[in-house]
């Protein structure tokens, strides 16, 4: 099966009763976790975007504080299983200032890891392409924020 277009989608939408679309929003929240959340977000948290930022930057920390470092190989993959979570919750939001906040928050977690990053070349890379991401972000901020958040970036882009 084919999926329809987001423009055809749109269009058949305008067609539909709000309580037919209520049966769909809850058929497709039943589907997926990602479609839950995503709606959890929309209804709930969309409205104060820095406590959900808050939230989501304790959630990290608690993933953090839960990896387990010793070996680097399982620091590697915990360290993308949170990059992974880190831009669903981005995704969510759609907002650049939260993704900003969100990725300097993971490159100040993975600096103060304990991890040699030098040590890794895919830990490095990892690193250093939040970091690029991070400045691309910040150019469609408006420039007071594009301010705040340029000192938090040369505090993060040297890395050990």
């Amino acid at each position: 099966m084919k999926a329809a277009s987001l423009s055809e989608i749109k269009k058949a939408l305008k067609n539909v009763s709000p309580e037919e679309i209520m049966a769909f929003c809850l058929r497709m929240a039943k589907h997926k976790k990602e479609n839950k959340e995503l709606l959890t977000y929309l209804l709930f948290e969309q409205e104060d975007e820095k406590s959900y930022m808050e939230h989501i930057k304790s959630a990290m920390d608690e993933m953090m504080q839960e990896m387990q470092l010793i070996r680097l190989y399982q620091a590697k993959k915990s360290i993308r299983k949170l990059l992974r979570e880190t831009n669903k919750y981005i995704r969510y939001s759609g907002q650049k200032e939260t993704e900003v906040a969100l990725l300097l928050h993971f490159c100040v977690l993975l600096k103060n890891s304990g991890l040699t990053l030098r040590q890794s070349s895919v830990l490095s890379n990892l690193y250093q392409r939040q970091i690029v991401k991070i400045g691309k972000a910040m150019e469609k901020l408006h420039e007071d924020l594009r301010f705040d958040y340029q000192e938090e970036l040369e505090d993060v882009s040297v890395y050990r």
